[in-house]
């Protein structure tokens, strides 16, 4: 029988107390968290006392100090998470962490640095990976359905979306909608051409909207505002190329002047699809054109992912965002930046 698990979490903002503990209450047979930390002790006491967490502290390294635990599950902001996991991992508790893997691809190394040297179990947080729909176009895919994918598009754009507080701060997030939902966009993309080797890159990111003034639309605010601090990018457009002459183009934006629009587009030699609702685009056994919908099974994407990484841990296996994809993913959002700094392409 798998033995129930016990894990911390750090981190008790928006991301931990309305998407992790809500999908922690639904697997309770599995997994028990025993405790939660934040840098505002205050927080992390509100999240135990809602939740009915038996522990809060104020660092991870309480938390790792007083509390016995299988695995950490990261919930802080961005620049935080090396920190956190280098932390975790130097205890020897295996760790789950929310995308992006880091503020810079230089914090990811460091991360991936101490999760090998501990010998832990380490999963990437991409929630989208655990969909209905993507758990079911990677079936069909592993059957043949597509054949060869050759190419993707994907588009993840808000129109007036811009979150406050730390999100907008690039010392503390690293960077802007390319790293906040772009990270999603790319990733499942990636990862549903079967995961090809990046060769480069070429992108442009924009400032020109920034923090915008617009009347009627209401801004989501994080749990700890923030410094004030507004320098991060708003929109950026960028093409990928793989190896074997496979590319990707992707869009994404907090603020831009065009209709809200967040889709995945996939294209094989035999056959493409889109999403929501997953319907694939082909030929039927006549030779004739052919769009269907399968038959997708629904599921709490949260849920779904923090099952995976239980499983993980208690059979030993390698999660399906394991930390090599994390540190591949990284090297392509580091890359978006430094083509447009230089506006150049970008080996990767």
């Amino acid at each position: 029988m798998a033995k129930k698990l016990r894990v911390g979490i750090v981190g008790a903002g928006g991301i931990g107390t309305t998407a992790h503990l809500p999908a922690y209450e639904e697997l309770k047979d599995i997994v028990e968290v025993v405790a939660i930390a934040d840098i505002v002790p205050e927080r992390a006491q509100a999240a135990a006392e809602k939740f009915g967490i038996p522990h809060y502290f104020a660092s991870v390294e309480e938390l790792l100090t007083n509390v016995e635990v299988d695995y950490i599950d990261i919930c802080t902001w961005t620049a935080a998470h090396a920190p956190v996991c280098i932390a975790a991992a130097k205890a020897g508790k295996h760790i789950l962490c929310e995308k992006p893997l880091a503020a810079t691809l230089e914090q990811g190394l460091a991360m991936e640095a101490a999760v090998k040297e501990a010998g832990v179990q380490f999963m990437l947080a991409v929630v989208t990976r655990y969909g209905g729909e993507q758990i079911k176009m990677r079936e069909l895919y592993e059957q043949g359905v597509f054949g060869e994918i050759y190419a993707a598009k994907t588009q993840y754009v808000r129109r007036r979306g811009t979150p406050g507080g730390w999100f907008t701060e690039k010392a503390l997030a690293g960077g802007g909608p390319v790293l906040d939902i772009g990270v999603h966009a790319i990733d499942r993309t990636w990862y549903l051409m079967d995961r090809p080797k990046p060769v480069s890159v070429s992108a442009e990111v924009s400032y020109r909207i920034g923090d915008f003034k617009t009347k009627g639309i209401d801004r989501w605010m994080p749990f700890g505002m923030g410094n004030g601090v507004f320098d991060t990018e708003d929109s950026a457009t960028i093409f990928f190329r793989f190896e074997g002459g496979k590319t990707m183009m992707a869009e994404v934006s907090w603020a831009i002047n065009g209709p809200e629009v967040n889709t995945t587009q996939i294209f094989g030699d035999k056959a493409g699809c889109t999403f929501g609702p997953l319907t694939i685009y082909g030929e039927d056994e006549e030779g004739y054109l052919c769009d269907y919908q399968p038959e997708v099974v629904g599921n709490n994407f949260f849920v779904e992912e923090i099952k995976h990484f239980a499983e993980c841990v208690n059979e030993g296996k390698t999660p399906i965002s394991p930390m090599e994809d994390a540190i591949t993913i990284q090297r392509m959002l580091d890359g978006i930046y430094k083509s447009a700094e230089t506006h150049e392409e970008v080996k990767l």
